[in-house]
Protein backbone atom coordinates (compact mmCIF):
# COMPACT_ATOMS: atom_id res chain seq x y z
CA UNK A 1 0.00 0.00 0.00
CA UNK A 2 1.47 2.99 -0.69
CA UNK A 3 1.75 6.46 1.02
CA UNK A 4 -0.81 8.72 1.30
CA UNK A 5 1.33 11.41 0.11
CA UNK A 6 -1.27 14.44 -0.42
CA UNK A 7 -2.64 13.21 3.23
CA UNK A 8 0.48 14.38 4.82
CA UNK A 9 1.29 17.23 2.89
CA UNK A 10 -1.80 18.97 4.24
CA UNK A 11 -0.27 18.19 7.22
CA UNK A 12 2.98 20.18 6.03
CA UNK A 13 1.00 23.06 4.76
CA UNK A 14 -0.85 23.25 8.32
CA UNK A 15 2.26 23.24 10.39
CA UNK A 16 4.08 25.65 8.49
CA UNK A 17 0.93 27.98 8.96
CA UNK A 18 1.47 27.38 12.98
CA UNK A 19 5.21 28.00 12.61
CA UNK A 20 4.02 31.26 10.91
CA UNK A 21 1.56 32.18 13.54
CA UNK A 22 4.07 31.81 16.27
CA UNK A 23 6.27 34.09 14.32
CA UNK A 24 3.73 36.61 14.34
CA UNK A 25 2.79 35.89 18.29
CA UNK A 26 7.06 36.49 19.03
CA UNK A 27 7.07 39.85 16.94
CA UNK A 28 4.30 41.17 18.48
CA UNK A 29 5.02 40.57 21.64
CA UNK A 30 8.57 42.48 20.61
CA UNK A 31 6.63 45.78 19.69
CA UNK A 32 3.43 45.33 21.78
CA UNK A 33 2.36 44.52 25.10
CA UNK A 34 1.85 40.70 25.40
CA UNK A 35 2.85 39.39 29.27
CA UNK A 36 0.91 35.71 28.54
CA UNK A 37 3.42 34.23 27.30
CA UNK A 38 7.29 33.79 27.49
CA UNK A 39 9.19 34.98 25.09
CA UNK A 40 12.49 32.59 25.41
CA UNK A 41 10.00 29.55 25.22
CA UNK A 42 8.16 30.93 22.00
CA UNK A 43 11.21 30.73 20.94
CA UNK A 44 11.88 27.68 21.88
CA UNK A 45 8.92 26.06 20.07
CA UNK A 46 9.43 27.54 17.04
CA UNK A 47 12.45 26.60 15.92
CA UNK A 48 11.70 22.91 17.32
CA UNK A 49 8.05 22.67 15.90
CA UNK A 50 9.83 24.45 12.67
CA UNK A 51 12.31 22.01 11.99
CA UNK A 52 10.42 18.69 13.24
CA UNK A 53 7.03 19.47 12.53
CA UNK A 54 7.17 21.64 9.38
CA UNK A 55 10.51 20.78 7.36
CA UNK A 56 11.36 17.32 8.38
CA UNK A 57 8.08 16.16 8.39
CA UNK A 58 7.94 17.39 4.50
CA UNK A 59 11.55 15.99 4.05
CA UNK A 60 10.45 12.62 5.26
CA UNK A 61 7.12 12.52 3.25
CA UNK A 62 8.83 13.92 0.05
CA UNK A 63 11.93 11.47 0.31
CA UNK A 64 9.30 8.29 0.60
CA UNK A 65 7.43 9.71 -2.26
CA UNK A 66 10.59 9.57 -4.44
CA UNK A 67 10.95 6.06 -3.35
CA UNK A 68 7.70 5.10 -4.49
CA UNK A 69 8.54 6.29 -7.77
CA UNK A 70 10.79 4.56 -7.87
CA UNK A 71 9.79 0.99 -5.97
CA UNK A 72 6.97 -0.51 -7.69
CA UNK A 73 6.28 -2.76 -4.00
CA UNK A 74 7.74 -0.42 -1.69
CA UNK A 75 6.58 -0.92 1.90
CA UNK A 76 5.54 2.05 3.49
CA UNK A 77 3.94 0.96 6.87
CA UNK A 78 6.93 1.62 8.71
CA UNK A 79 6.96 4.87 7.47
CA UNK A 80 3.59 5.79 8.03
CA UNK A 81 4.46 4.95 11.87
CA UNK A 82 7.64 6.70 11.51
CA UNK A 83 6.10 9.82 10.37
CA UNK A 84 3.36 9.68 13.29
CA UNK A 85 5.55 9.40 16.15
CA UNK A 86 7.44 12.52 14.41
CA UNK A 87 3.85 14.94 14.18
CA UNK A 88 3.19 13.24 17.96
CA UNK A 89 6.94 14.67 19.15
CA UNK A 90 6.32 17.81 17.25
CA UNK A 91 3.23 18.72 18.65
CA UNK A 92 4.28 17.66 21.96
CA UNK A 93 7.34 19.63 21.90
CA UNK A 94 4.88 22.98 20.51
CA UNK A 95 3.08 22.80 23.61
CA UNK A 96 5.74 21.52 26.28
CA UNK A 97 8.46 24.24 25.14
CA UNK A 98 5.76 26.91 25.14
CA UNK A 99 4.47 26.12 28.31
CA UNK A 100 7.43 25.45 30.22
CA UNK A 101 10.40 26.14 27.96
CA UNK A 102 13.19 23.26 28.52
CA UNK A 103 11.58 21.48 30.79
CA UNK A 104 11.49 17.32 31.36
CA UNK A 105 8.49 16.69 29.23
CA UNK A 106 9.74 18.95 26.15
CA UNK A 107 13.53 17.22 26.90
CA UNK A 108 11.92 13.62 26.81
CA UNK A 109 10.16 14.14 23.29
CA UNK A 110 12.70 15.78 22.11
CA UNK A 111 15.18 12.77 23.02
CA UNK A 112 12.00 10.73 20.91
CA UNK A 113 11.98 12.71 18.14
CA UNK A 114 15.75 12.58 17.78
CA UNK A 115 15.07 8.21 18.16
CA UNK A 116 12.99 8.58 15.60
CA UNK A 117 15.43 10.54 13.11
CA UNK A 118 17.40 7.71 13.09
CA UNK A 119 14.64 4.91 12.54
CA UNK A 120 14.22 7.02 9.56
CA UNK A 121 17.85 7.26 8.51
CA UNK A 122 17.90 3.31 8.66
CA UNK A 123 14.72 2.66 7.46
CA UNK A 124 15.09 4.93 4.23
CA UNK A 125 19.10 4.14 3.88
CA UNK A 126 17.82 0.68 3.55
CA UNK A 127 15.59 0.79 1.24
CA UNK A 128 17.68 3.47 -0.96
CA UNK A 129 20.19 -0.03 -1.51
CA UNK A 130 17.46 -0.93 -4.35
CA UNK A 131 17.82 2.02 -6.26
CA UNK A 132 19.80 2.53 -9.47
CA UNK A 133 23.41 3.28 -8.27
CA UNK A 134 23.80 5.88 -11.21
CA UNK A 135 21.15 7.51 -9.46
CA UNK A 136 23.02 10.36 -7.94
CA UNK A 137 19.95 11.51 -5.61
CA UNK A 138 21.14 8.65 -3.39
CA UNK A 139 24.27 9.83 -2.56
CA UNK A 140 22.71 13.09 -1.31
CA UNK A 141 19.92 11.48 0.69
CA UNK A 142 22.75 9.38 1.91
CA UNK A 143 24.65 12.25 2.77
CA UNK A 144 21.29 14.36 4.38
CA UNK A 145 20.81 11.12 6.72
CA UNK A 146 24.18 11.21 7.92
CA UNK A 147 24.12 15.14 8.52
CA UNK A 148 20.73 14.45 10.14
CA UNK A 149 22.12 12.18 12.94
CA UNK A 150 25.44 13.77 13.75
CA UNK A 151 23.14 17.28 14.09
CA UNK A 152 21.71 15.46 17.52
CA UNK A 153 25.27 15.19 18.90
CA UNK A 154 25.03 19.11 19.88
CA UNK A 155 21.83 18.97 21.57
CA UNK A 156 23.26 15.86 23.37
CA UNK A 157 25.50 17.93 24.65
CA UNK A 158 23.55 21.19 25.78
CA UNK A 159 21.51 18.63 27.62
CA UNK A 160 24.57 16.97 29.39
CA UNK A 161 25.41 21.16 30.37
CA UNK A 162 21.87 21.39 31.56
CA UNK A 163 21.53 18.40 32.99
CA UNK A 164 24.79 19.17 35.02
CA UNK A 165 24.04 22.80 35.71
CA UNK A 166 27.54 23.29 34.33
CA UNK A 167 26.96 25.71 31.42
CA UNK A 168 29.69 27.56 29.56
CA UNK A 169 28.87 30.00 27.21
CA UNK A 170 31.44 29.59 24.54
CA UNK A 171 30.44 25.65 24.61
CA UNK A 172 26.89 26.28 25.02
CA UNK A 173 26.75 28.77 21.80
CA UNK A 174 29.42 25.96 20.12
CA UNK A 175 26.55 23.37 20.70
CA UNK A 176 23.75 25.27 19.58
CA UNK A 177 25.39 26.08 16.34
CA UNK A 178 26.67 22.53 15.92
CA UNK A 179 22.80 21.69 15.94
CA UNK A 180 21.73 24.27 13.48
CA UNK A 181 24.53 23.97 11.14
CA UNK A 182 24.08 20.39 10.01
CA UNK A 183 20.12 20.77 10.33
CA UNK A 184 20.31 23.43 7.95
CA UNK A 185 23.32 23.01 5.85
CA UNK A 186 23.16 18.69 6.50
CA UNK A 187 19.71 17.48 6.73
CA UNK A 188 18.13 20.21 5.49
CA UNK A 189 20.10 21.59 2.05
CA UNK A 190 21.72 17.70 1.01
CA UNK A 191 17.79 15.93 1.63
CA UNK A 192 16.39 19.29 -0.87
CA UNK A 193 19.20 18.41 -3.30
CA UNK A 194 18.38 14.98 -3.32
CA UNK A 195 14.59 15.80 -4.48
CA UNK A 196 15.95 18.42 -7.09
CA UNK A 197 18.30 15.98 -8.32
CA UNK A 198 15.81 12.79 -8.59
CA UNK A 199 13.19 15.55 -10.18
CA UNK A 200 15.39 16.46 -13.01
CA UNK A 201 16.19 12.59 -12.78
CA UNK A 202 20.22 13.45 -13.19
CA UNK A 203 22.48 10.65 -13.49
CA UNK A 204 25.98 10.17 -12.71
CA UNK A 205 26.97 9.35 -16.21
CA UNK A 206 25.50 12.25 -17.56
CA UNK A 207 28.00 14.69 -16.68
CA UNK A 208 31.34 13.98 -14.27
CA UNK A 209 30.63 16.89 -11.86
CA UNK A 210 27.28 16.15 -10.89
CA UNK A 211 29.24 14.02 -8.42
CA UNK A 212 32.08 16.22 -8.02
CA UNK A 213 29.30 18.37 -6.51
CA UNK A 214 28.39 16.23 -4.04
CA UNK A 215 31.41 15.29 -2.88
CA UNK A 216 32.97 18.41 -3.00
CA UNK A 217 29.91 20.14 -0.79
CA UNK A 218 29.98 17.01 1.53
CA UNK A 219 33.08 16.97 2.08
CA UNK A 220 32.99 21.20 3.01
CA UNK A 221 30.07 20.86 5.33
CA UNK A 222 31.94 19.39 8.02
CA UNK A 223 34.65 22.12 8.16
CA UNK A 224 31.98 24.54 7.40
CA UNK A 225 31.08 24.13 10.82
CA UNK A 226 33.54 26.35 12.21
CA UNK A 227 32.13 29.43 9.82
CA UNK A 228 29.55 29.24 12.73
CA UNK A 229 32.25 29.81 15.24
CA UNK A 230 34.52 32.56 13.73
CA UNK A 231 34.43 34.47 17.03
CA UNK A 232 36.28 32.09 18.91
CA UNK A 233 39.92 31.76 18.67
CA UNK A 234 40.37 28.99 16.03
CA UNK A 235 44.42 27.62 15.32
CA UNK A 236 45.58 29.14 11.81
CA UNK A 237 45.31 25.39 10.46
CA UNK A 238 41.62 25.33 11.28
CA UNK A 239 41.14 29.19 10.30
CA UNK A 240 42.74 28.28 6.78
CA UNK A 241 40.60 24.92 6.44
CA UNK A 242 37.36 27.15 7.23
CA UNK A 243 38.31 29.34 4.29
CA UNK A 244 38.65 26.67 1.83
CA UNK A 245 35.68 24.97 2.97
CA UNK A 246 33.67 28.60 1.84
CA UNK A 247 35.53 28.53 -1.35
CA UNK A 248 34.96 25.38 -2.08
CA UNK A 249 31.25 25.24 -1.33
CA UNK A 250 30.96 28.72 -3.78
CA UNK A 251 32.99 26.82 -6.77
CA UNK A 252 30.79 23.86 -6.50
CA UNK A 253 27.51 25.65 -6.50
CA UNK A 254 28.39 27.79 -9.22
CA UNK A 255 29.67 25.92 -11.35
CA UNK A 256 26.86 23.14 -10.89
CA UNK A 257 24.37 25.53 -11.40
CA UNK A 258 25.90 26.86 -14.57
CA UNK A 259 25.94 23.04 -16.09
CA UNK A 260 22.00 22.68 -15.13
CA UNK A 261 21.50 25.99 -16.97
CA UNK A 262 23.43 24.79 -20.22
CA UNK A 263 22.07 20.76 -19.94
CA UNK A 264 18.41 21.52 -17.84
CA UNK A 265 17.64 24.41 -18.91
CA UNK A 266 14.63 23.15 -20.80
CA UNK A 267 13.21 21.10 -17.86
CA UNK A 268 11.99 24.19 -16.29
CA UNK A 269 10.33 26.32 -19.84
CA UNK A 270 7.28 24.60 -19.13
CA UNK A 271 6.70 25.56 -15.81
CA UNK A 272 4.34 28.27 -14.81
CA UNK A 273 6.23 31.50 -14.75
CA UNK A 274 5.12 32.29 -10.68
CA UNK A 275 6.91 28.50 -9.96
CA UNK A 276 9.93 29.56 -12.61
CA UNK A 277 10.13 33.16 -10.01
CA UNK A 278 10.00 30.92 -7.27
CA UNK A 279 12.87 29.01 -8.22
CA UNK A 280 15.19 31.60 -9.60
CA UNK A 281 14.75 33.42 -5.79
CA UNK A 282 15.54 29.93 -4.25
CA UNK A 283 18.68 30.20 -6.69
CA UNK A 284 20.09 33.75 -6.29
CA UNK A 285 19.33 33.13 -2.28
CA UNK A 286 21.57 30.05 -1.76
CA UNK A 287 23.68 32.25 -4.24
CA UNK A 288 23.83 35.13 -1.76
CA UNK A 289 23.88 32.48 1.32
CA UNK A 290 27.08 31.01 0.07
CA UNK A 291 28.83 34.18 -0.54
CA UNK A 292 27.58 35.92 2.44
CA UNK A 293 29.96 32.82 4.41
CA UNK A 294 32.86 33.80 2.28
CA UNK A 295 32.78 36.99 3.51
CA UNK A 296 32.51 35.92 6.59
CA UNK A 297 35.78 34.53 6.90
CA UNK A 298 37.34 37.95 7.39
CA UNK A 299 37.95 38.63 10.54
CA UNK A 300 36.67 42.23 10.61
CA UNK A 301 33.33 41.22 9.19
CA UNK A 302 32.91 37.58 11.10
CA UNK A 303 33.11 40.28 14.60
CA UNK A 304 30.72 42.52 13.24
CA UNK A 305 28.09 39.69 11.97
CA UNK A 306 28.34 37.39 15.05
CA UNK A 307 28.38 40.44 17.18
CA UNK A 308 24.74 42.12 16.15
CA UNK A 309 21.33 39.55 16.43
CA UNK A 310 19.67 41.17 13.56
CA UNK A 311 22.33 39.28 11.18
CA UNK A 312 22.43 35.93 12.58
CA UNK A 313 18.59 36.27 12.58
CA UNK A 314 18.44 37.32 8.72
CA UNK A 315 20.76 34.37 7.84
CA UNK A 316 18.48 31.93 9.76
CA UNK A 317 15.11 33.36 7.90
CA UNK A 318 17.43 33.58 4.48
CA UNK A 319 18.36 29.63 4.66
CA UNK A 320 14.95 28.80 6.57
CA UNK A 321 12.27 30.65 4.33
CA UNK A 322 14.27 32.04 1.24
CA UNK A 323 15.47 28.20 0.37
CA UNK A 324 14.17 25.93 2.52
CA UNK A 325 10.98 26.43 2.88
CA UNK A 326 10.07 28.23 -0.67
CA UNK A 327 11.90 24.86 -2.23
CA UNK A 328 9.94 22.52 -0.73
CA UNK A 329 6.83 24.35 -1.69
CA UNK A 330 8.34 24.69 -4.89
CA UNK A 331 8.91 20.89 -5.42
CA UNK A 332 5.09 20.24 -3.85
CA UNK A 333 3.53 22.20 -6.39
CA UNK A 334 5.50 21.45 -9.68
CA UNK A 335 4.73 17.86 -8.58
CA UNK A 336 1.41 18.63 -8.94
CA UNK A 337 1.21 16.58 -5.15
CA UNK A 338 -1.20 19.75 -4.51
CA UNK A 339 -3.18 21.00 -6.97
CA UNK A 340 -1.96 24.58 -7.18
CA UNK A 341 -5.57 26.03 -7.74
CA UNK A 342 -5.77 30.26 -8.56
CA UNK A 343 -6.44 30.41 -4.59
CA UNK A 344 -3.48 27.98 -3.54
CA UNK A 345 -0.78 30.59 -6.14
CA UNK A 346 -2.36 33.71 -4.58
CA UNK A 347 -1.49 32.55 -0.75
CA UNK A 348 1.75 31.50 -1.79
CA UNK A 349 2.86 34.45 -3.61
CA UNK A 350 1.93 36.36 -0.32
CA UNK A 351 4.19 33.87 0.85
CA UNK A 352 6.76 34.63 -1.20
CA UNK A 353 6.41 38.55 -1.01
CA UNK A 354 6.40 38.25 2.58
CA UNK A 355 9.82 36.15 2.43
CA UNK A 356 11.36 39.28 -0.01
CA UNK A 357 10.60 41.77 2.46
CA UNK A 358 11.19 39.82 5.30
CA UNK A 359 14.84 39.44 4.23
CA UNK A 360 15.05 42.93 3.25
CA UNK A 361 14.24 44.07 6.17
CA UNK A 362 16.30 41.97 8.53
CA UNK A 363 19.26 42.97 6.31
CA UNK A 364 18.53 46.90 6.91
CA UNK A 365 18.23 46.38 9.98
CA UNK A 366 21.64 44.25 10.51
CA UNK A 367 23.43 46.92 8.40
CA UNK A 368 22.43 49.63 10.65
CA UNK A 369 23.39 48.21 13.72
CA UNK A 370 26.69 47.95 12.43
CA UNK A 371 27.04 51.98 13.31
CA UNK A 372 24.53 51.52 15.91
CA UNK A 373 21.35 53.26 13.77
CA UNK A 374 18.01 52.35 15.21
CA UNK A 375 15.71 52.26 12.10
CA UNK A 376 12.54 53.73 12.87
CA UNK A 377 9.29 51.50 13.12
CA UNK A 378 11.42 48.13 12.02
CA UNK A 379 10.11 45.95 14.53
CA UNK A 380 6.69 47.63 13.62
CA UNK A 381 7.20 46.38 10.02
CA UNK A 382 8.69 43.04 11.01
CA UNK A 383 5.30 42.48 12.45
CA UNK A 384 3.03 43.40 9.22
CA UNK A 385 5.46 41.10 7.37
CA UNK A 386 4.89 38.20 9.71
CA UNK A 387 0.99 39.03 9.57
CA UNK A 388 1.71 39.00 5.63
CA UNK A 389 3.87 35.34 6.20
CA UNK A 390 1.03 34.11 8.22
CA UNK A 391 -2.21 35.07 6.05
CA UNK A 392 -0.67 33.72 3.29
CA UNK A 393 0.40 30.62 4.37
CA UNK A 394 -2.83 30.67 6.16
CA UNK A 395 -4.96 31.18 2.89
CA UNK A 396 -2.73 28.53 1.04
CA UNK A 397 -3.18 25.79 3.67
CA UNK A 398 -7.18 26.36 4.46
CA UNK A 399 -7.63 26.16 0.16
CA UNK A 400 -5.27 22.84 0.13
CA UNK A 401 -6.57 20.93 3.16
CA UNK A 402 -10.77 21.60 2.12
CA UNK A 403 -11.98 19.45 -0.39
CA UNK A 404 -12.08 22.22 -3.75
CA UNK A 405 -14.86 22.12 -6.36
CA UNK A 406 -15.13 23.93 -9.54
CA UNK A 407 -11.73 25.26 -8.94
CA UNK A 408 -9.35 24.64 -11.35
CA UNK A 409 -6.14 24.50 -11.32
CA UNK A 410 -4.07 27.26 -13.39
Amino acid sequence: MKLNVKFWLKISFLNLCIVALLGVIMRYKIGFEFPYLNQKNLQHAHSHFAFSGWVSHTLMTLMVFYLQTKISDLNTVNYRKIIVANLICSFGMLFSFTLEGYGLTSIILSTFSIVVSYIFAYQFWRDLKRIDPDSISVDWFKTALFFNIISSFGTFYLAYMMASKNVDQDYYLSSVYYFLHFQYNGWFFFGAMGLLFGYLNLKKSEHSFYIITHNLLALACIPAYFLSTLWLKLPNWLYVTTVLAAMTQVYAWFRFLLIVLKTRKHSFENYPNFLRYILVFIAFSLSVKLLLQLGSTIPAISQLAFGFRPIVIAYLHLVFLAIISLFLLFYVLSNHLILMTKKIKTGILLFSVGVVLNEMILAIQGIASFSYTVIPYADDLLFGIALLLFFGIGYSAIQVIKKVKNNPPV
